[in-house]
Protein backbone atom coordinates (compact mmCIF):
# COMPACT_ATOMS: atom_id res chain seq x y z
CA UNK A 1 0.00 0.00 0.00
CA UNK A 2 1.02 3.23 -1.13
CA UNK A 3 -0.74 6.58 0.76
CA UNK A 4 -0.87 9.90 -1.19
CA UNK A 5 -1.99 13.50 -0.25
CA UNK A 6 -2.77 16.38 -1.94
CA UNK A 7 -2.96 19.06 0.54
CA UNK A 8 -4.43 21.49 -1.79
CA UNK A 9 -7.75 19.36 -1.27
CA UNK A 10 -7.32 19.29 2.53
CA UNK A 11 -9.84 20.95 5.09
CA UNK A 12 -8.12 20.24 8.25
CA UNK A 13 -11.33 18.15 9.16
CA UNK A 14 -8.74 15.73 11.41
CA UNK A 15 -10.93 12.69 10.30
CA UNK A 16 -7.59 10.60 9.01
CA UNK A 17 -5.94 11.74 11.76
CA UNK A 18 -8.83 10.04 14.35
CA UNK A 19 -8.58 7.01 11.87
CA UNK A 20 -5.23 6.47 11.65
CA UNK A 21 -3.36 8.37 14.26
CA UNK A 22 0.30 6.26 13.13
CA UNK A 23 -0.08 7.55 9.71
CA UNK A 24 -1.37 10.76 9.75
CA UNK A 25 -1.29 14.03 11.90
CA UNK A 26 -2.15 17.75 11.28
CA UNK A 27 -0.03 21.05 11.07
CA UNK A 28 -0.43 22.98 14.14
CA UNK A 29 -1.27 26.41 12.79
CA UNK A 30 -3.82 25.33 10.15
CA UNK A 31 -4.89 21.69 10.59
CA UNK A 32 -3.80 20.88 7.21
CA UNK A 33 -2.69 17.00 6.93
CA UNK A 34 0.72 15.61 7.17
CA UNK A 35 1.68 12.07 6.03
CA UNK A 36 3.71 10.74 8.72
CA UNK A 37 3.97 7.25 6.61
CA UNK A 38 3.79 6.73 3.10
CA UNK A 39 4.20 3.28 3.05
CA UNK A 40 2.22 2.42 6.03
CA UNK A 41 2.57 -1.61 7.55
CA UNK A 42 -0.01 -4.04 7.16
CA UNK A 43 -1.56 -3.93 9.99
CA UNK A 44 -2.14 -0.63 9.24
CA UNK A 45 -4.04 -1.06 6.38
CA UNK A 46 -7.31 -0.95 7.35
CA UNK A 47 -7.34 2.10 9.86
CA UNK A 48 -5.53 3.69 6.33
CA UNK A 49 -8.44 2.77 4.30
CA UNK A 50 -11.04 4.22 6.72
CA UNK A 51 -9.06 6.94 7.47
CA UNK A 52 -9.54 7.47 2.86
CA UNK A 53 -12.93 6.61 3.26
CA UNK A 54 -13.69 9.24 5.77
CA UNK A 55 -11.76 12.25 4.08
CA UNK A 56 -14.51 14.90 3.24
CA UNK A 57 -12.43 16.16 0.46
CA UNK A 58 -10.83 12.95 -0.80
CA UNK A 59 -7.22 14.61 -0.28
CA UNK A 60 -6.16 11.09 0.63
CA UNK A 61 -5.48 8.80 -2.35
CA UNK A 62 -4.65 5.07 -1.06
CA UNK A 63 -2.75 2.82 -4.13
CA UNK A 64 -2.23 -1.24 -3.49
Amino acid sequence: MKVIIDEDKCVGAGQCVLAADQVFDQREDDGIVVLLDALPPEEQHSAVEDAAARCPALAIEVLK
